[in-house]
């Protein structure tokens, strides 16, 4: 790409014009673009509640999933903070951790979903409703203006804030999704979105970060390196890169696979490094990753602003609920074939609908990946969901997948559900097995004790 033409991609994508990409509904998307200059006229107030907030209440629990959850898991392990906790998985072992750690009328739940009909968030906060009696200054909603959380939300009296409805959840760490969790951490939300609105000046420039660093994304894709090597970092950035890059690329049949903290040594992979020396840039990062993303979608030829094929999963998942079925996960197909079959360019995908507390547990399979010489990625379910799992069924069809499931224990009901956690998360785990195999995606599933 010439550096005329490179210039007129960035003119292209600051005037909105969704033929950068396929034409579709992309500049109906691009909101983010302006995200940190409109934040920075918010912050005040947000910190100004943040402070009532930390003066009221011990501890902060999210209740998210994915662009909601994702920005805030990476802002507290950056800055350290330990008095957010980030619920993003109904497995029942968590809940009972999360109700027996926490004082829970010293503990302020953030409601956070931009749908506000997000099946796993309603179902934690009604939950946590009941189990603190129902105070409205004890909760509050980020979400996007006019959804069913934001009626719930106010009914309840409820302080609410409202997202931008032009941004789409995967590129709304600067929006209110990841910026109410920072100030609520005490972080510098000031600085943090300067970084962001410095980022994005330095984006409407030639040979700018984020264009550089999508051109890269894009051209070695073209090469056939299409595993994209973030480098690791203390906070794990990658775990929010991660949906960015697979649910913005994974669609038509091909797509960047993010692979955090894997060697970029092989013929179908490539380093991409984050560059993050002081813990206040994560906001210029994560804009230039942004950014750099979008221009990617551009080489790719597809719309990065849409996610297709998750719904699938959702819709799986429902069709098992109800249904009345309460499927009990068994072992299924051999790893061990499965394994014996791969080289790059396979990869192998562990999605593992397990408590989260046991994740080291998948090291052994991990290992046992990398001894194929393939990329291995890992998930917890149902977060990879709404990460990953586009990604898996839309993306290119080099995936080797392994579900991993555990036992879920005493069921915990969810009030106003005739299911509870335990049935929800097995449905959920049933149900992706089923749409990655409809798909024709090689997939097994073993138990955890069994590793």
């Amino acid at each position: 790409m010439t550096v005329a033409t490179q210039q007129e991609l960035v003119e292209r994508i600051w005037e909105r014009d969704g033929t950068v990409w396929t034409g579709s509904d992309e500049d109906r998307w691009l909101g983010w673009l302006d995200e940190p200059k409109r934040m920075r006229e918010r912050a005040g107030e947000i910190v100004e509640f943040a402070t009532r907030a930390r003066s009221g209440f011990d501890t902060f629990v999210l209740l998210g999933m994915g662009g909601s959850s994702l920005a805030p898991e990476v802002l507290k392990r950056t800055f350290g903070a330990q008095q957010l906790h980030v619920l993003d998985t109904t497995h029942p072992a968590m809940i009972r951790h999360a109700e027996k750690s926490l004082d829970l009328s010293k503990t302020m739940f953030i409601v956070s979903s931009k749908s506000g009909g997000t099946l796993e968030t309603l179902s934690h906060f009604e939950y946590f409703w009941e189990k603190t009696g129902g105070h409205g200054d004890q909760f509050i909603a980020i979400t996007d203006p006019g959804s069913s959380l934001e009626q719930l939300a106010k009914a309840r009296g409820m302080r609410v804030f409202a997202g931008e409805p032009t941004i789409g959840g995967r590129y709304s760490a600067l929006s209110p999704f990841g910026i109410v969790p920072a100030a609520l951490m005490a972080i510098d939300i000031e600085r943090l979105l300067e970084g962001g609105e410095r980022m994005a000046e330095a984006c409407r420039r030639q040979a700018n970060p984020g264009l550089q660093l999508g051109l890269q994304l894009g051209e070695r894709w073209r090469e056939g390196r299409d595993k994209v090597c973030i480098t690791e970092t203390e906070g794990n950035f990658g775990l929010w890169a991660e949906q960015l890059i697979a649910e913005s690329t994974g669609k038509q049949g091909r797509g960047l696979v993010p692979a955090p903290g894997e060697s970029p040594d092989g013929p179908d992979r490539q380093p991409a490094d984050v560059q993050l020396g002081d813990p206040l840039e994560i906001g210029a990062e994560f804009f230039r990753w942004e950014f750099a993303v979008a221009v990617a979608g551009a080489i790719l030829e597809i719309n990065p602003f849409d996610q297709p094929d998750v719904q699938a999963a959702k819709d799986k998942t429902k069709e098992v609920l109800s249904s009345g079925e309460d499927p009990r996960p068994e072992p299924a197909g051999s790893l061990d074939e499965l394994l014996a079959r791969a080289e790059p360019p396979n990869y192998i995908g562990i999605q593992a609908f397990i408590d989260p507390m046991r994740e080291r547990e998948l090291q052994s399979l991990i290992d046992r990946g990398h001894k194929t010489g393939c990329v291995v990625t890992h998930g917890l379910g149902p977060r990879y969901l709404h990460s990953t799992g586009q990604l898996h069924k839309g993306g290119p069809p080099t995936g080797l997948f392994v579900q991993v499931v555990d036992e879920t224990g005493e069921e915990i009901p969810i009030p106003g559900q005739d299911f509870g956690f335990g049935r929800l998360i097995r449905a959920q785990a049933e149900g992706d097995y089923r749409s990655l195999r409809e798909r024709g995606r090689p997939i097994v599933r073993v138990r955890l004790e069994d590793l």
